[in-house]
């Protein structure tokens, strides 16, 4: 076994679990070992998706192939055969995989095709091909299809782009197909077009794209993946999607993709599930292979062919569409057999029999493939569980994220609204809450995500002002209410963003405070996109008061930006004073002062700081042009006394920060 791994040493409370995180690491090199004795690289390793499904050869002809170890026969059928499952049977070759080379001219780009696949258990199913590249849904049947896709003319990219040029990520979650006003599936040009000029305009300099892997039924987000190598026809062709990330870095605004490898689709027609009749193939054959929360299949991690086929993922994304990331959802899911049900409360439930090793195995190998083929490539993890070494360096003992979602902070947020009032309040949970994380494993904090909006919950601001929003927004109506809610929706987005983590996440409209909530057209509402939209004009109206948050949120991020924060350096508490409910800390050099009292503004309020000099005021949400009262004098400035204190007026429900002057 190899020498103690630098998580350990690192972390003491670790010592007892050194054995398994030297077994991971020791793993990960003999299975990267192996690859290269048998591919050459890793990279060279994950081209699965070059060598299966359907490609153009160089002789003109096509070669369709694909792995089915169990299949009793299999045939290509399709709009060039009248969808004859007779006409055109492949052969098995080698490793499981059944083939078919086609002559120039029998494939047509366009055309619609499938597999006719004779599984191990005698069925007979027309699948689509698990690497096809584009599927298509006929108007019609709603059937999905995979399709020839050979455009005459290939995208032409534009821009180059560094993801490492982004120091502190400031992320803007997004989702095509209700990124538009109009109550309608909205696609990838209009929001290169119309979206991500809005995004880049408001300061964040990262968009993370959910729902871009196909996906049968829209209504779930883009969660229930059913084919990993398509992005999602019904927002485009993939040559728009390709338009939306070149757009994305002329504007100098990387791209990370929601990738989902923690489950997918049980459906037959459109995923893979049972895709040979034996009943494991790329999921497990038993209990481990159902995701009873999700409705779902789970992948085999342990199966070398199934990890081929997910590493062979990563790279097509990275390569192909330029993708300059991932946020891995569901990443809790797939490390532990409980799927995360579970209060961790305990490091051996990181590394005991809960654990899914070779889950571990996977994920170390996807973020080393990355940071092979892109090397500033930003890899987010969507982890609760809070997993010792999950943002740590692979040869550290880790996993190799380069940061993980503070999931804890917007749930903490939504409870404290729904269940205290503000004179309750306690301040030092919301320090510790927000100060609480792993030294050295950097985090992405934010208020709320796409999770808090979902239909029975609601956006931030609505648990703020809730249907005062539709009557009170106007610029000169002083509903208490409203202000209230825009005064508390400014402090908790700074407090987040100042302490929360290294990085900041927003999700799309949440930074103008979008009213309402989420809810994707079904059955249950009469298939309305009334709530699947973004409502842009609500910002723009110069006469409400949404223009006040957005305006606020861009001073924030820009405020961030000028001095490096969130950075990798942690918040240090300088004063809490519970008894008036104000909290002052430092944060690289800026000087941060909270005051939610609903009541108690105080003048020379003191608290020490380090340091000599003076200080002046960089940003206040009490300003007027974030629909404050102009309290506070921005030109002044705030010497540092002799006993090291600084005095200031902070007033009630308000935020200032300070930098030296």
């Amino acid at each position: 076994m190899s020498e103690t791994p630098r998580l350990v040493l690192d972390d003491p409370w670790l010592e007892p679990q050194k054995e398994v995180i030297a077994r991971r690491l020791d793993r990960f090199h003999q299975t990267v070992a192996d690859i290269d004795g048998r591919s050459g690289s890793l990279s060279a390793h994950a081209n699965g998706h070059k060598l299966t499904g359907i490609h153009r050869q160089p002789d003109g002809g096509w070669m369709v192939r694909e792995w089915l170890p169990k299949a009793k026969a299999v045939s290509l059928v399709g709009d060039f055969n009248f969808w004859d499952r007779e006409a055109h049977p492949l052969a098995p070759a080698r490793g499981g995989v059944w083939q078919l080379r086609l002559p120039p001219g029998a494939l047509a780009h366009g055309q619609r095709v499938k597999l006719h696949i004779v599984g191990a258990d005698g069925s007979r199913r027309d699948r689509i091909p698990a690497c096809i590249l584009r599927v298509v849904q006929d108007p019609q049947s709603h059937d999905f299809s995979g399709q020839i896709w050979e455009p005459a003319e290939p995208y032409v990219w534009k821009h180059e782009f560094d993801p490492a040029s982004v120091k502190v990520p400031f992320i803007y979650e997004a989702h095509v197909g209700m990124s538009g006003e109009e109550g309608r599936v909205h696609s990838y040009r209009e929001f290169a077009n119309a979206t991500l000029p809005r995004i880049a305009a408001a300061g964040y300099n990262v968009v993370q794209l959910m729902a871009v892997q196909e996906h049968p039924y829209y209504g779930s987000f883009g969660y229930h993946v059913s084919s990993f190598f398509a992005p999602s026809s019904r927002f485009g062709t993939p040559e728009d999607l390709k338009y939306l990330v070149d757009t994305a870095h002329g504007l100098g605004v990387a791209v990370l993709l929601d990738i989902v490898h923690s489950h997918a689709v049980k459906n037959y027609a459109e995923g893979l599930n049972d895709l040979d009749g034996s009943g494991n193939l790329y999921f497990h054959s038993d209990w481990r292979g159902d995701h009873p929360q999700w409705d779902s299949k789970v992948f085999d991690y342990g199966r070398a062919e199934v990890r081929q086929f997910l590493l062979s993922n990563v790279r097509h994304w990275l390569e192909d569409f330029r993708f300059d990331g991932f946020r891995f959802d569901g990443v809790t899911s797939m490390l532990y057999w409980n799927r995360g049900a579970t209060t961790f409360d305990d490091y051996w439930k990181y590394f005991g029999d809960e654990a899914d090793h070779d889950a571990v195995l996977y994920l170390q190998l996807a973020t080393t493939l990355a940071r092979q083929l892109k090397p500033g490539a930003i890899l987010v993890a969507e982890d609760m569980s809070g997993m010792p070494g999950l943002c740590r360096p692979v040869q550290d003992g880790g996993v190799g994220f380069s940061h993980r979602l503070a999931m804890g902070i917007p749930d903490f947020w939504i409870k404290l609204l729904k269940h205290t009032p503000d004179e309750d309040w306690d301040i030092g949970e919301i320090w510790s809450t927000l100060s609480n994380r792993r030294h050295g494993e950097a985090n992405i904090a934010y208020a709320e995500s796409h999770d808090q909006a979902l239909v029975g919950d609601k956006t931030l601001a609505f648990w703020l002002m809730d249907q005062n929003m539709y009557w009170h927004m106007g610029k000169e109506d002083p509903n208490p209410i409203v202000e209230r809610g825009i005064a508390l929706h400014k402090i908790i987005r700074l407090l987040t963003f100042a302490l929360g983590g290294e990085g900041w996440l927003n999700f799309m409209g949440n930074e103008f405070g979008h009213p309402e909530w989420l809810d994707f057209p079904r059955e249950g509402n009469g298939w309305s996109y009334h709530y699947c939209r973004r409502q842009w004009s609500l910002a723009d109206n110069p006469a409400l008061k949404y223009c006040f948050l957005g305006a606020f949120d861009r001073a924030m991020l820009e405020t961030g930006k000028k001095h490096g924060l969130p950075g990798e350096e942690r918040a240090e508490l300088l004063n809490l004073d519970a008894g008036n409910k104000v909290l002052c800390a430092r944060r690289g050099d800026l000087i941060f002062v909270f005051n939610l009292s609903i009541d108690r503004s105080i003048p020379g309020y003191k608290f020490p700081v380090p340091g000599k000099g003076e200080y002046r005021l960089v940003l206040d949400t009490d300003a007027s042009f974030f629909g404050g009262q102009d309290r506070v004098d921005a030109n002044i400035t705030y010497p540092v006394a002799k006993d090291g204190t600084l005095a200031i007026y902070t007033p009630a429900r308000t935020a200032m920060v300070f930098a030296p002057a």
